[in-house]
């Protein structure tokens, strides 16, 4: 039986594959290393699914990495933060492969973007090449590995997209050589009563069910006296050989009596609708313990796509008297697999955990919009603003805004005004709006100033105030000195930072002519390359202009040789 069972699930894997992979998408693997995984097709980040897979480069910068096929570079970008320098590459067969946090670009597209760099004056570029402006052929090099953007360590982010509408889809699908022979790891699950009156274990709260792991590596759940409707919700991930990240777990499947309720295949999705795992996951739960519990049932505002909901939305109505077999199986790409048995029995017990409501004046109608004062602030959030109805907290004091807690995530962006007119023209011009952030520390918040009005955007509830900030940025050299002969120097690099508002520009001249500096700020550095060679001069006069998100700004000058 356990072989059929294998055989079976071998089959819906080798199924899944099929949708997607073939003779017309025979992709080359992007690095010429072994493929070992730090992070797996939708995974779950902060307010969004992974839309790609996260290669190990070896802790190293500078791996060459290859187009998967051959195809015509579609879009090239460089940015300070989130993919840093990425290269999308369009394919003949419909496909668009994606590579980002790149160290850099072969010699004939970084010729192409320098170029657009300074023409713009700018390091920050997006560009889209005309069709076949800049070729590349199956296996050839695009690029080098490196760590630049939102990166938290050297690798390579890869993706595979739909040219057509955009839509990420699951690179292990496309049949990269990936080992795994690691079954997806349960960690916990938890009951819901999800409707009035309902119960799990005498608690009206959801609660955490005991396991116990069996000798075939299955689990077996304490038995869950119930009554009322009911789901469940698991933590888990899974592991590829040779690495210890805990990555995503390709797909959960919920079945009661044999029935299937619920699953949920990381297999594609699109950009709009990832901000809805935060109603896939149990999001007041994160916000507590940085734990994410992915819910199998269909909970308020969740249309995924990559949820579909065969029975009642996943909720398991029970029945006193009666008993249900409920089963969570977890499955990797590779047809590994991990079930969890739990024994239901309909049963009415007393009620020993309530739920804890903080009943407020201020009511939410997520469906509605709503705008509420409190001192010199005042909030707007548009309608579906929220997933569900809550009661918000409101409070000020001074020029401070408490506005409910993060644990409430927000799908759209609200809007809090602030009152200036009580302040000096002189004052508003060092102001801006602050989110109080951990320990109090303050964070700065794009802040529109328009008269005695200032506005925010924001998608995240929390305290916010209005801060000032003096200080304007700081800039020293690192790796030269005044009027030092760098002849055989590649680069010059110097640290930039500021401590309140951060730093919103800057922008270098050699000589009087603008130059390039990349600027990564993990490290407060900018770089200039003296590949570039915009100058032919033996003295050199650089300066360096850096400004802050309220308009103060420093100015750094040094001369130095070259010969």
């Amino acid at each position: 039986m356990k072989r059929i069972l294998c055989c079976l699930m071998m089959l819906s894997v080798s199924g899944m594959k099929a949708q997607y992979a073939g003779s017309d998408s025979d992709f080359a693997p992007p690095l010429d290393i072994p493929l070992i995984l730090a992070g797996t097709f939708g995974e779950l980040r902060s307010n969004h699914f992974h839309s790609g897979i996260d290669i190990k480069t070896q802790q190293r910068q500078g791996l060459p990495i290859y187009a998967i096929a051959e195809g015509t570079v579609s879009r090239v970008k460089v940015s300070h933060w989130g993919y840093g320098k990425a290269l999308y590459i369009s394919h003949p067969n419909g496909y668009t492969s994606v590579y980002a946090h790149l160290q850099k670009f072969s010699p004939e597209i970084d010729e192409y973007v320098k170029t657009l760099q300074y023409s713009k004056q700018s390091y920050e570029v997006e560009a889209f090449p005309e069709y076949g402006t800049l070729k590349v052929a199956k296996g050839s090099v695009i690029a080098y590995s490196g760590n630049t953007g939102g990166s938290s360590g050297p690798h390579l982010h890869f993706e595979v997209r739909s040219s057509l509408d955009e839509k990420p889809t699951n690179p292990l699908l496309y049949n990269f050589e990936v080992r795994d022979a690691t079954n997806p790891v349960l960690e916990k699950v938890y009951a819901y009563p999800l409707s009035e009156n309902s119960q799990v274990n005498q608690s009206a709260e959801k609660i955490e069910i005991p396991l116990k792991r069996q000798a075939d590596g299955s689990y077996l759940a304490d038995p869950v006296y119930a009554d009322g409707n009911i789901g469940f919700g698991v933590v888990a991930f899974d592991r590829q050989d040779m690495a210890a990240n805990k990555n995503g777990v390709f797909r959960i499947e919920q079945r009661v009596n044999g029935k299937t309720y619920t699953r949920i295949d990381f297999d594609k999705f699109s950009f709009g609708e990832t901000r809805l795992i935060n109603t896939l996951i149990d999001y007041p739960h994160y916000y507590q313990y940085r734990d994410r519990i992915q819910k199998c049932f269909r909970a308020a505002g969740n249309k995924l796509s990559l949820f579909e909901a065969f029975q009642n939305n996943g909720e398991i109505a029970i029945r006193p008297g009666l008993s249900y077999q409920v089963e969570l199986e977890l499955s990797d790409v590779a047809g590994n697999r991990t079930l969890v048995r739990i024994p239901v029995e309909g049963r009415k017990q007393a009620v020993l955990i309530s739920p804890k409501d903080s009943i407020t004046p201020n009511f939410i109608l997520a469906s509605k919009p709503h705008s509420f004062s409190a001192g010199s602030a005042r909030v707007y959030f548009p309608a579906d603003t929220f997933y569900e109805n809550f009661y918000l907290q409101l409070s000020h004091s001074g020029d401070t805004l408490h506005l409910h807690n993060p644990s409430v995530p927000a799908h759209r962006n609200f809007t809090i005004t602030y009152d200036v007119s009580n302040y000096t023209p002189e004052d508003r011009r060092r102001l801006f709006v602050a989110r109080l952030g951990r320990n109090n520390r303050l964070e700065y918040e794009r802040t529109y100033k328009r008269g005695n009005t200032f506005n925010i955007r924001s998608r995240e509830l929390g305290s916010f105030v209005l801060a000032q900030d003096t200080v304007p940025p700081k800039i020293s050299s690192k790796n030269f000195k005044e009027n030092q002969w760098l002849t055989n120097y590649r680069y010059l690099s110097l640290k930039i930072s500021d401590d309140l508002s951060g730093i919103e520009s800057y922008s270098a001249t050699l000589n009087g002519k603008w130059i390039l500096m990349e600027y990564e700020p993990k490290t407060s550095t900018i770089t200039y390359n003296f590949d570039d060679q915009i100058l032919n001069e033996r003295q050199c006069r650089l300066q360096v202009e850096v400004t802050d998100n309220v308009g103060n700004s420093s100015v750094f000058t040094a001369n130095f040789y070259r010969r």
